[in-house]
């Protein structure tokens, strides 16, 4: 059952010891209600994918109390601190440099080297992320694709059963998702929301570009091959071939394992960091082979990535 949670000192209490263990909390923000799971545990954010359906692993917005806590996990360049101080708190994302050592999850960042990340205003939000003391991952608490919530009722509407608890904070205010902005170098509007363009520019004296570069991509999707590690990745083993480490799945056993159990949300936590084990056990133009994962829930966004690491070098 999924506990409905008042915005009191207890239910917040109950609220962030749910998140310290690993499980799923929705909240209110100013924009809409947003899936908290912790943003350092693998499991967590793997969950919160599965609990959405959530079709590919895109990066996720952490949310943190203030600016002190976002440097801590990012490095924020001139613009950036400009935005932050005139619209922090507030619906505004920024897309910064993640920190090495950050302790972020990879699957929050998609494998990127950049995290988004937001300091909201609700005070719901707020006194969460004080009693929690850590990142929060949260994208909207709704089925991926469809609508966002703005009350309580609506999370239990579509997460209801598959969440652990929803904190009741009334509704909101903006019902309208943050705007997304790669601050530095150059402005860059990545996704309108709360925070009109106009408001930007005004506050950086200079245009916002609009739309996602090419050239610098920072979202996944944007080329085939990002997510490939330095060997080459063969795709649906069964048993390696001469030369391969093989990395099973299920019933197929590997010199490393997605999970052995065959269980969706462990393989989801572990991608990221088992690409990585397996490029370095692979060694210099080594050779790296997948079991077959279902095309199921979470197996999508499994396949995705591992097609994209499989795709021929750009």
């Amino acid at each position: 059952m999924t506990r409905t949670l008042a915005s009191d000192d207890s239910g917040l209490a109950a609220a962030a010891g749910l998140l310290l263990d690993g499980q799923l909390v929705a909240f209110p923000t100013e924009t809409v209600y947003g899936l908290g799971g912790d943003a350092r545990s693998d499991r967590a954010v793997a969950a919160i994918f599965d609990a959405k359906g959530r079709p590919s692993f895109n990066p996720l917005i952490v949310h943190l109390p203030d600016m002190a806590a976002v440097e801590r996990i990012a490095h924020a360049g001139p613009n950036a601190r400009a935005l932050a101080q005139a619209f922090w708190p507030g619906p505004l994302t920024l897309v910064l440099p993640l920190r090495e050592g950050a302790g972020i999850s990879p699957l929050v960042t998609a494998g990127l080297p950049t995290v988004a990340v937001r300091v909201p205003a609700h005070p719901v939000a707020q006194r969460l992320l004080q009693r929690f003391s850590g990142p929060i991952a949260a994208p909207s608490a709704n089925p991926s694709g469809r609508v966002s919530p703005t009350r309580a009722a609506h999370v239990l509407q579509g997460l209801a059963g598959r969440i652990a608890a929803v904190v009741d904070g009334g509704p909101c205010a903006v019902g309208l998702e943050s705007t997304i902005v790669l601050p530095d170098p150059d402005p860059r509007l990545l996704r309108p929301g709360g925070v009109p363009v106009e408001a930007l520019e005004a506050v950086l004296g200079r245009p916002v570009s609009i739309g996602q570069d090419p050239a610098t991509p920072n979202a996944p999707g944007q080329l085939a091959s990002h997510y490939a590690p330095e060997a080459t990745i063969r795709l649906l083993a069964t048993a390696a071939e001469p030369g391969e480490v093989l990395v099973g799945f299920g019933v197929v056993p590997g010199v490393l394992t997605l999970s052995a159990a065959g269980d969706l949300v462990e393989a989801a936590a572990n991608l990221f960091h088992i690409l990585r084990e397996a490029d370095r056990l692979a060694g210099p133009r080594g050779r790296i082979a997948f079991a077959p994962i279902p095309e199921v829930g979470l197996g999508r966004a499994i396949n995705d990535r591992l097609r994209r690491a499989a795709a021929p070098r750009l």
